[in-house]
């Protein structure tokens, strides 16, 4: 209003208003060529110069957000925390602005959650330019946890555990830790690195893994969704546990595990660009039915199947939803050793089952 009456505007900010402040919305909301931006330095650069760390390949995050509590293994997207922790698996410095719920002691304990407590050095900048400013760096991330620090702070995040390249696709079985001594519930590497690709992703894709078992094609899901999140939903007490333990092994923090049996809490997930069944508990015409109203235009449905009867119904199923489907069969034999030779021993055949949904219909050209 007032700029409408010709009167000139001045909003005052701390720091650098374009790094995580008011001066990007503004640039939004009006024209840029009425805006003039007199920056100052920003606390992020100020922290970075207290302690001698150059900030030109820093990460600069912000957790301002609603307050969640504190980090638990498995958060969804919602969480205050997760874009933080998903940055901080990605980069091997960062700076992070704070806020008065999602404190350096939070973030800290978040980093022993997830086993990175040994991985990183944290330093945290309370109160700059202040008389009371005070600078706390060379202790470790678990005493960190247990602190408490003044407002306004700024956290300091660098590395000291070199990142282990990481392959994205196509893991042997043994990554998986699964079930014993019963043989384990795992989808094998040639019908997951299939099954995967007939899904489509994206790397920013929502993936559902029902039947999750040792939890191979949600966690492989995971690590080439990184800008993406995968929710998984196992019913038996020990597998879920177990892709608990594996997800912790891998390092991965997009990922959310249910234990129970589907469909129930699949209305709190959000809306998927694939999904996968490797098993259905029973309710696999439901499901179908349910996935393919929650599947996001495009999306695909990929199940897997060993015997004739599940294939059926899941034929049956995409039929009566007037769905458009196909299958292919795959068996995979892999060589073992005989005597001093090798023979060729045959995995199990598997029906792999998919079902893309409706795309919207391309709009009309416009004729003259």
């Amino acid at each position: 209003e007032a700029q409408a009456d010709g009167l000139r505007v001045v909003v005052l900010a701390t720091g650098d208003p374009l790094c995580h402040g008011i001066a990007a919305y503004l640039a939004s909301r009006l024209c840029i060529e009425a805006i003039e931006v007199l920056p100052s330095v920003s606390t992020l650069q100020l922290a970075c110069a207290r302690l001698g760390l150059p900030w030109q390949e820093m990460k600069f995050a912000s957790v301002h957000a609603k307050d969640a509590g504190d980090w638990q293994a498995g958060a969804t997207p919602a969480h205050g925390l997760y874009a933080l922790l998903r940055d901080i698996r990605q980069h091997d410095r960062l700076a992070v602005l704070t806020s008065p719920d999602n404190t350096p002691d939070r973030i800290a304990r978040m980093l022993v959650a997830e086993g990175l407590a040994d991985d990183f050095e944290m330093a945290v900048a309370e109160r700059l330019c202040r008389p009371d400013e005070r600078v706390i760096s060379g202790m470790r991330v678990t005493a960190i946890a247990g602190m408490r620090f003044a407002d306004p702070n700024v956290v300091l995040l660098w590395r000291t555990r070199l990142r282990a390249p990481q392959v994205l696709f196509g893991l042997p079985d043994a990554s998986f830790e699964q079930r014993h001594p019963e043989k384990g519930l795992i989808t094998k590497n040639e019908v997951r690195a299939v099954s995967l690709a007939r899904m489509q992703l994206r790397a920013d894709s929502v993936v559902w893994d029902i039947g999750a078992g040792s939890g191979s094609v949600g966690l492989e899901a995971a690590r080439l969704c990184r800008m993406g999140h995968v929710y998984a939903i196992e019913k038996n007490v020990d597998d879920a546990a177990i892709v608990g333990r594996n997800r912790l092994a891998m390092g991965i923090g997009n990922h959310t595990l249910v234990h129970g049996k589907a469909p129930e809490g699949l209305q709190l997930w959000a809306d998927p660009d694939a999904v996968f069944i490797g098993g259905s508990g029973g309710e696999l015409a439901e499901l179908i039915a349910l996935v393919l109203r929650r599947l996001r235009p495009g999306g695909w449905l990929v199940m897997n199947f060993v015997t004739i009867e599940n294939l059926a119904g899941a034929v049956d199923a995409l039929k009566a939803q007037g769905a458009s489907w196909d299958v292919l069969q795959l068996q995979a034999s892999r060589s073992r050793p005989i005597l001093h030779m090798h023979r060729l021993a045959a995995e199990n055949p598997v029906w792999i089952v998919c079902a893309q949904a409706a795309q919207p219909a391309p709009a009309a050209e416009a004729t003259a």
